[in-house]
């Protein structure tokens, strides 16, 4: 049958085409691999000096003849641009903590237990290469999975996996970001300004208490996150992005109509608007105006500021943000050492801690969880699917460059490091596609092992 909404031409070749691409689950993904391809392929190109040149330009603000807020290109980058990542990242977590997968606590039990011990193995190894040496700092670099990557893996197997898969893969990156942003906080935070720290906690408690109040006027919380909270702590020496997922906290998640009254509504506007007669103009009447703007405002009733904050940024972040830190971040520029370089205890530390520590944290601690039922293992997900997941969770690309420039001011162990993550990542995504492409069979499941 024909599709009565004629599309222009322009919708048909270019507007259509571009929608279905961006709407594909793994085109983040896709851009996210690109951008960091390119980055590298400049830095090793005849424009190295260009590409390293670029990010340390400088962006601030004149007052008065006074130089404010004077950054780095790089550093606007990582703490502006990723604040807005590690925002949809805590309407997330709050998301999954008041109605998903962590709001139950026996289906949270093992992406929870899973994720810590992601992150404890991961960091005991990193140390135990590097125990003692200055680069002991980089411990958190191997704790954190890149989602992203992960799940854009595991939609290109398509149907081979089963929809709990990609739920548990989610809660438990969900709890491994909490985690990473936990410990940007307390061990990867330079001096301290207590006055600007209190002033950002003190804008954080008032929108807690607008909250409370029922204001739900996003620009409100945006203007007053952007400049009472997110910009205080940047002054304050505590990382931003940790600002901007504690705004995040004090979103709305609740809509102002239930779906049994909001279908209700519905269904009372569609027939007023089967009532009117229509125009024999191109354009509509004021009465059928009025009706479709009651519908758009059930609508966006029916929706959370929650929502409607996290579905309006995926693109943002996905599409921009993503692939322009990956641009910035990703740049490495491989030296005649490059042999020695990846022979050091900081790359080895990161290699082994993402790959060894992924796997005996995620399915080692969740095997033992489900052998002693402490846990159960979710339907449909069977043994060798969950080893499987353990080196999905290796990919650390985005969260682990993050922290690399938080640990390291030593240019050397930052490239050290970052040469671990693109082998430990390329390494476990390629082994955790071939182990979940196989055929899983339930009858392999740990609690029949």
């Amino acid at each position: 049958m024909e599709d009565p909404i004629k599309a222009t031409p322009a919708e048909k070749w270019i507007i259509n085409p571009l929608n279905n691409f961006i709407s594909k689950s793994t085109t983040g993904g896709i851009l996210l691999f690109i951008a960091a391809v390119v980055a590298i392929f400049l830095a090793n190109s005849s424009w190295k000096d260009w590409y390293h040149h670029i990010w340390e330009h400088k962006i601030g603000f004149t007052i008065n003849d006074e130089l404010y807020l004077n950054y780095t290109i790089h550093h606007w980058v990582n703490d502006g641009l990723m604040a807005v990542f590690f925002f949809v990242v805590g309407l997330e977590l709050k998301r999954e903590m008041i109605g998903g997968e962590l709001s139950q606590p026996k289906k949270a039990l093992l992406p929870i237990v899973a994720a810590i011990g992601g992150m404890v193995f991961p960091a005991l190894i990193y140390t135990l290469f590097n125990f003692g040496a200055d680069s002991s700092h980089g411990w958190g670099i191997p704790m954190a999975t890149d989602i992203a990557f992960a799940l854009g893996v595991l939609y290109l197997l398509g149907d081979k996996i089963p929809a709990t898969l990609k739920i548990f893969l989610t809660a438990l990156a969900i709890v491994d970001d909490l985690g990473a942003v936990l410990v940007i906080a307390f061990f990867y935070t330079a001096s301290i300004n207590s006055l600007a720290l209190g002033i950002g906690l003190g804008f954080f408690v008032f929108l807690l208490i607008c909250n409370k109040f029922g204001i739900r006027n996003i620009l409100f919380y945006a203007l007053v996150g952007i400049a009472g909270v997110w910009l205080p702590f940047l002054l304050s020496g505590v990382h931003a992005t940790i600002a901007a997922v504690l705004v995040a906290f004090t979103i709305p998640a609740g809509s102002r109509i239930d779906e049994t009254l909001f279908i209700s509504k519905i269904r009372t506007r569609l027939n007023q608007f089967k009532e009117l007669d229509p125009t024999d103009a191109p354009t509509l009447s004021e009465d059928q105006l009025h009706v479709l703007q009651n519908i758009r405002k059930l609508s966006k009733d029916a929706m959370s500021p929650l929502h409607r904050l996290e579905h309006g940024l995926h693109s943002l972040v996905s599409f921009i943000i993503m692939p322009v830190f990956a641009l910035a971040n990703a740049g490495v520029t491989f030296s005649s050492g490059i042999i020695e370089n990846a022979a050091s205890s900081v790359t080895l530390g990161v290699v082994f801690g993402l790959l060894a520590g992924k796997v005996i944290g995620v399915y080692g601690v969740s095997s033992l969880m489900i052998r002693f039922k402490w846990a159960s293992l979710p339907e449909g997900l069977t043994n060798k699917s969950l080893f499987g997941v353990g080196f999905l969770a290796s990919i650390g690309f985005t969260m682990s460059l993050f922290v690399t420039n938080l640990a390291f001011e030593n240019p050397e162990y930052e490239l050290q490091a970052k040469l671990g993550i693109f082998a430990a990542s390329l390494i476990g995504g390629v082994i955790g596609y071939f182990l979940l492409s196989k055929n899983n069979n339930p009858e392999n499941s740990i609690t029949n092992l």
